[in-house]
């Protein structure tokens, strides 16, 4: 979120959204050949929607559940803007492009398949120096309202949804996972002690034993520094 959004961004004082598309899941790299896309007039309102998965299925014969959590599901944006072509909004970063060509353009950065990656772009989302978004596009629909008298479109309402896109290095960074019901992986230090740190992993030393069987230890005293130990799910665990 720290990222310092691209020029051209800011108008007048006005700080555009602009959404910048790269061709790697780390977002890296930036498309060659694609300028970023400034988004004319900023939307009056814009709306975000988080979602956690819970498993509530209920066994035979049973009223209730265990509400058990899943997973955290990506954060969606969805954007509500227009693309003008009469020419009467003041400051309107696209002035002198009629209504189709700025669509054009806007689909090609966010919509259009890449060559490269055989799927439409990966994409950054700018507005103003606080707020990033990390996505790809799902939805993008296009309703236009005015024309003029050759047919030509002077007006489009956009409502776009993009989803948040984590590669799975970063998410893993970012999750820093310490459940006891995930494998842990431990290089041991001078003076470590098994019993310690299977109270540091289950808070509780009793399992040390288990992990000894685990990583085919013959005696849980006198660890050797330098070696690495794998702490497994609790459940995984012979009895």
């Amino acid at each position: 979120m720290k990222e310092k959004a691209p020029e051209p961004q800011i108008r007048n004082g006005v700080h555009k959204i602009i959404i910048v598309p790269y061709e790697d899941k780390g977002l890296t790299r930036k498309a060659d050949g694609v300028e970023p896309f400034v988004i004319p007039v900023n939307p009056e309102t814009y709306s975000q929607n988080y979602k956690v998965d819970y498993d509530v299925r209920r066994g035979q014969g049973q009223q209730k559940t265990e509400v058990k959590y899943k997973s955290t599901a990506p954060e969606e944006l969805k954007l509500e803007f227009v693309f003008d072509g009469t020419k009467t909004i003041q400051e309107y970063f696209y002035q002198d492009e009629p209504v189709k060509e700025q669509v054009a353009t806007f689909l090609n950065t966010v919509y259009n398949m890449s060559g490269k990656i055989h799927m439409p772009r990966y994409l950054k989302l700018f507005w103003g120096k606080n707020y990033m978004i990390q996505c790809v596009l799902t939805n993008v629909d296009i309703n236009y309202t005015l024309f003029d008298p050759e047919g030509n479109p002077l007006r489009a309402k956009v409502s776009a949804t993009f989803l948040d896109h984590i590669a799975k290095e970063e998410r893993v960074a970012r999750e820093n996972k310490e459940s006891p019901d995930l494998t842990h992986i431990r290089e041991v230090k001078a003076d470590d002690r098994l019993d310690y740190l299977a109270f540091d992993i289950y808070y509780n030393s009793k399992y040390m034993l288990q992990v000894a069987r685990a990583n085919g230890l013959t005696s849980v005293r006198n660890l050797l520094p330098g070696r690495t130990l794998k702490f497994p799910p609790l459940e995984k665990q012979p009895e």
